[in-house]
């Protein structure tokens, strides 16, 4: 081997290959489509759930519960962890609780949940509480808030439809 004929059949720029331009061509006639069938009809594309014609798999396996799109997305946070994570007398906010990585990701609302020990005085502003969390921080002397809903499901079925 000679270091000419490293790049020796190799084009920068290939011709395009013409099709449907006789027997001679290799690609005259069908013009590479075979004989036949779908694939072989102009406008042809196929769907990306299309098996073959078996019957597809989204239709085989069973569906099961349901999806609520319209439901508000609700992070809980225990109240053990609000103890772990804040000093006493802090203010708890939604803010303050995403700075402190207590709630994370995307969601609508936040709910108070009663799990774990509160021994620190918290001023606590959620969207939801539950009952036993509701006690625990009254009871260790801190304060509750209650914010007001991101979206009521109006807004979200509204919102939902102006995205269409």
């Amino acid at each position: 081997m000679n270091l000419n004929d490293v790049h020796r059949g190799i084009q920068k720029n290939r011709k395009r290959k013409r099709i449907g331009r006789g027997p001679g061509s290799g690609t005259g006639k069908t013009s590479g489509r075979g004989h036949k069938g779908h694939k072989s009809r102009s406008g042809y594309s196929r769907k990306p759930s299309f098996q073959g014609g078996a019957m597809p798999m989204f239709r085989r396996v069973p569906k099961r519960g349901f999806n609520n799109r319209w439901a508000s997305t609700v992070f809980a946070v225990n109240v053990g962890k609000l103890n772990d994570c804040f000093d006493d007398g802090a203010d708890v906010t939604l803010e303050a609780m995403s700075a402190k990585d207590v709630a994370k990701g995307t969601f609508d609302e936040v709910k108070i949940l009663g799990d774990g020990e509160l021994n620190k005085k918290l001023n606590v502003s959620a969207h939801r509480f539950s009952k036993s969390a509701e006690e625990k921080i009254t009871a260790a002397g801190g304060t509750v808030t209650k914010l007001a809903p991101k979206r009521t499901p109006a807004e979200r079925v509204e919102a939902l439809k102006e995205a269409k």
